[in-house]
């Protein structure tokens, strides 16, 4: 079975319900031309395709006591993967854990209420084996929403655009 591309119009909703996931279909309607119920119909089917995984509240996290977020860093070895993933899924302080390739095994985002806290984390992660911590000081790009690709020009035989 193939996948559904996806059209203009699914694009322009999903980037509507990315900046505000509470619009209402009618408001979306209005916004891409189509009738309320059309709307209702196309958003149903980006969810049951598994286009839209779900709604959320965007919390301020120094507003409900942790205003620390940090980036850890771990780098395993040995048989231990399945062991670290269950831990970290188990602690209400990682908001993220992504494992990758290279030196970094897994890249935890962290928000905790103060330092002792974010020592206390690591604490519990060191066992595995070692990490790296970075504090966030700011963040310049958050919460960025996905929007239609641009045509990107083909190359030719050469590796070039093809100029038209």
């Amino acid at each position: 079975m193939t996948e559904k591309r996806l059209d203009a119009t699914d694009w322009k909703l999903l980037e509507l319900l990315q900046e505000d996931g509470r619009t209402s279909f009618a408001a979306l309607g209005r916004a891409v031309g189509m009738s309320t119920p059309s709307v209702a119909e196309r958003v149903r089917q980006l969810e049951s395709r598994g286009v839209i995984r779900g709604y959320r509240a965007e919390i301020d996290l120094a507003k409900v006591g942790r205003p620390i977020l940090a980036i850890v860093r771990m780098s395993v070895v040995g048989d231990v993967l399945g062991r670290i993933s269950e831990t970290v899924r188990k602690m209400p302080e990682v908001l993220e854990c992504h494992r990758g390739t290279g030196a970094d095994s897994f890249i935890a985002k962290v928000a905790v209420g103060s330092v002792e806290d974010l020592e206390r984390l690591i604490d519990r992660l060191t066992p595995f084996g070692t990490t790296s911590t970075a504090i966030v000081l700011s963040t310049p790009v958050s919460g960025r929403t996905i929007t239609l690709p641009a045509a990107v020009p083909r190359p030719t035989e050469h590796g070039h655009p093809r100029r038209r």
